[in-house]
């Protein structure tokens, strides 16, 4: 009895030495993680659990200090920033990666997705592995996939129910070629601005409407000056986590392999809280005051139908090989 009691007592304080040995390698460090979107966003929920799970596994020698809302800049200002290692981190679009590798413009393709599992399949394999491998050689390294959701359209002229009601009207985008590419598609004069801009614009009548997931219409009051929103879901966002190299560099592979591990987790976390509320987000917007127009199936195939020509005017500018990548393995997922 008293040989298992010892062996206990030497078990657990091996576990308590090995959890202190492994937190003494760890070095003392901040983390400056930047997003576009506010507090109470799924984005940010994500990075708040990043921040947790880090804490938690570095027993509180890395700290991960967050910075939502555009306080370091929009997105284009901010990856400049985490490629010169004046931020460590930031979570993006990932097509808007798109300006510095061409491949990321990809994701950025018009109706590419059916649902969000489609888009977790081919991010979270080959294709996303390849597009992170990328990264690299731009002074950046990728911690994988996170979710923005589908993009629908709001405008403060009228309701759009038909390709014809898009005609005229000034859309804000993001600074990313396909997106400017599909709202000219679509008859739209397309406004490329940072999103930190976008509600003074929309305000203040410089663009018409913009295009956004429910989760950033309702998290950046667009609610307020907006009267129209069409649910088009003619884009999905994946979002990548995205760390600088220069800082990268710096860590022991147990403290890459400790962020890695954290984005993983946070990364499940958040595609999930960013998913159950969906929902809430469109019924807020409707209480709101916002009139909202559901396009039929015929509708939403003419919106199809219009911006075909932008996958065609993109595949070699984007790399042939990774857009008949992604349409292959999506053919595959989808059984045909």
């Amino acid at each position: 009895m008293r040989l298992t009691q010892s062996i206990a007592a030497l078990l657990a304080a091996a576990s308590i030495f090995g959890a202190a040995g492994a937190h003494a390698e760890i070095s003392e460090r901040t983390i400056k993680f930047a997003a576009q979107n506010s507090k109470g966003h799924p984005q940010v929920m994500g990075m708040e659990r990043f921040a947790e799970i880090v804490k938690e596994k570095s027993g509180g020698k890395i700290e991960v200090k967050l910075f939502p809302g555009g306080t370091l800049g929009g997105d284009v200002q901010t990856l400049a920033s985490v490629q010169g290692g004046i931020v460590e981190m930031s979570v993006l679009n990932a097509g808007i990666l798109s300006g510095t590798i061409k491949e990321f413009g990809v994701v950025d393709l018009p109706f590419l997705f059916g649902t969000p599992e489609e888009a977790d399949a081919v991010m979270d394999g080959p294709v996303g592995t390849d597009l992170s491998a990328r990264l690299p050689a731009q002074r950046l390294v990728g911690l994988g996939f996170w979710e923005l959701g589908f993009r629908h359209l709001t405008n403060n002229r009228h309701a759009v129910n038909t390709v014809e009601d898009v005609k005229g009207l000034k859309i804000r985008t993001v600074q990313s070629a396909v997106p400017l590419a599909t709202f000219n598609a679509l008859g739209a004069n397309a406004i490329p601005l940072p999103y930190p801009e976008l509600y003074s614009a929309l305000e203040t009548g410089t663009v018409d409407g913009q295009e956004n997931p429910l989760a950033n219409i309702v998290n950046a009051k667009f609610t307020e000056v907006q009267k129209y929103l069409t649910l088009t879901g003619h884009q999905y966002n994946p979002q990548i986590v995205i760390v600088s190299k220069v800082f990268w560099d710096k860590l022991d592979p147990q403290e890459q392999a400790l962020l890695q591990d954290a984005a993983t987790q946070a990364r499940d976390y958040q595609r999930k809280a960013s998913r159950d509320a969906n929902a809430g987000f469109l019924a807020e917007i409707k209480k709101s005051g916002m009139e909202v127009v559901e396009p039929t199936a015929e509708q939403l195939a003419a919106f199809r139908k219009a911006v075909e020509p932008v996958v065609a005017q993109f595949r070699d500018t984007i790399g042939a090989e990774t857009v008949d990548a992604v349409f292959s393995q999506l053919k595959t997922i989808r059984g045909q």
